[in-house]
């Protein structure tokens, strides 16, 4: 016969197990292709356009300068003029969404791992107040929140803009100390993530850049 304790220790185990299950999320995969902007993405094998400047956003080239909304604040922010610091953007199409969700907590959490020089900031069509509520409730207020809610000039400026979705495609652009654009990945499927860690190694890279 199981003694009592056992089966108290068994039944406990079950439970934990149970609920482990039932509270497990399924894992995102972390893309390592990147679209072009001003190409196609897709969403579940959709194909969408993207929109905006004949001139998108590219490698080499000035960060286009837009004036976006910081969410706490409520200043206007303009990117391209931030100098003296490398910039890790971070383009989700909207927080309440678990991708994006997933996307922000991963900057947040695990991007204290690169430099405190490297400034992380994300960005969406999300109102300015929808992005404060989340940074809060999330507990991720050491990144910036920009929103492009106006006239989505930022995912226009950058080829970033979803053809009747009329949100910002998922990207991560990083930004040199000079204000140059010098990494892009637009993500090919948008229920994909970025590949967080290859951006976290050429952020670090770009820190050290100068010293």
């Amino acid at each position: 016969m199981v003694s009592k304790n056992v089966q108290i220790l068994l039944a406990g185990l079950f439970l934990v197990l149970i609920l482990a299950c039932a509270t497990a999320q399924p894992k995102i995969r972390m893309e390592v292709l990147s679209a072009l902007p001003g190409g196609q993405v897709t969403f579940a094998g959709k194909p969408l356009h993207l929109i905006g400047s004949p001139i998108p956003v590219s490698m080499g080239r000035p960060l286009p300068s837009v004036k976006l909304t910081d969410a706490f604040t409520m200043e206007e922010v303009d990117p391209s003029t931030l100098r003296g610091s490398v910039l890790f953007l971070s383009v989700v199409p909207s927080l309440d969404t678990p991708v994006c969700e997933t996307q922000t907590h991963y900057l947040g959490e695990q991007g204290t791992r690169i430099p405190p020089s490297v400034k992380r900031i994300t960005i969406s069509r999300d109102t300015p107040f929808a992005q404060k509520r989340f940074a809060t409730e999330a507990k991720l207020t050491k990144i910036q929140y920009l929103s492009d809610y106006k006239e989505g000039a930022f995912g226009r400026s950058t080829g970033l803009l979803i053809d009747g979705l009329m949100l910002d495609a998922r990207a991560v652009i990083l930004v040199d100390k000079q204000g140059v654009v010098r990494y892009i990945q637009v993500v090919p499927e948008l229920t994909h993530l970025p590949d967080m860690e290859k951006a976290f190694d050429v952020a670090t890279e770009l820190s050290r850049e100068g010293q």
